[in-house]
């Protein structure tokens, strides 16, 4: 179905004809706004549609979204005292399916939210840790690389390197992948990061030594070993955002299945076949 907005219609004209903002005396989400037929429009209502704006319309003035907000407001509640009792079918049941999935968001929205305590950040990350220290610790590798197209341009870097030039330097001017810009640096990897070639050079370099031509399948490489470490935890801030991401959806999952194990839940489709689906014409009246 289609929506239409006042402030899609005739948002150019409403900029032109904006007034002022109306003053009150410390109002609040219950100070009434409007009245339509007696049905009241209150402040909650306005701040509400206001906060539904997509970012590109909420961003202008305010001064700009004051009365054409509250004349949609207007016109919605006109048209909803003439239409809710001659909604149709298919327009009624679309309504409770709708109001059915904004309380539901809603209710997982809020658990997640209350799931985001630092309390309980705190706790999941120390059973990241515990999980992660209990597993067999594996070697990591800081590398920085030149990666060229030609061996002969390869075998010039490498004689400059062999001369004392600076590698990260080097990188800067001559690198062709998007690490050029830091230096050639790669940042810390494990094994299975990198393909089989470069993982085998790195493998084979003792900390401050770089080797190469080495060719693989992106073109030719200089390889510099920066510095090892077996792997431990990352600090909490670098996990911070999956952890959070973890909490949320197990808040969402644990509020599904609360809400739906405390429910008489009486399923009546065993009868009923699949392709039923199809059957959209069960809307008209």
């Amino acid at each position: 179905m289609n929506r239409f907005s006042r402030l899609s219609v005739t948002f150019a004209a409403a900029l032109a004809v904006a007034g002022p903002v109306i003053a009150q005396d410390a109002p609040s989400r219950s100070t009434v706004i409007a009245s339509v037929n007696g049905t009241d429009i209150t402040l909650g209502h306005l701040l509400a549609a206001h906060a539904d704006l997509p970012d590109q319309i909420r961003a202008l003035p305010v001064d700009a979204l004051f009365e054409p907000l509250i004349e949609q407001l207007i016109e919605q509640t006109a048209l909803m005292q003439q239409t809710e009792d001659a909604l149709t079918a298919r327009e009624q049941l679309a309504l409770e399916n709708e109001k059915r999935a904004f309380i539901a968001n809603a209710a997982l929205t809020r658990a997640a939210e209350e799931a985001l305590t630092e309390e309980n950040i705190s706790v999941a990350y120390t059973a990241f840790v515990t999980e992660f220290d209990g597993r067999e610790p594996t070697p990591e590798f800081n590398a920085s690389h030149i990666i060229v197209e030609t061996e002969d341009q390869a075998l010039e870097l490498r004689a400059m390197l062999d001369d004392g030039a600076d590698f990260a330097e080097l990188a800067r001017e001559h690198s062709t992948d998007g690490a050029a810009q830091g230096g050639g640096s790669l940042g810390w990897f494990g094994l299975g990061a990198m393909i089989p070639e470069f993982e085998e050079a790195v493998q084979a370099l003792e900390v401050g030594e770089y080797m190469g031509p080495l060719e693989t399948r992106f073109g030719w490489h200089l390889v510099l070993l920066n510095d090892t470490r077996m792997s431990s935890a990352p600090p909490l801030e670098e996990v911070r955002e999956a952890l959070e991401q973890n909490l949320q959806r197990e808040a969402a999952q644990s509020a599904l299945t609360a809400a739906t194990a405390a429910a008489q839940v009486e399923r009546r489709f065993d009868a009923l076949d699949p392709s039923i689906l199809t059957r959209s014409d069960l809307l008209d009246d």
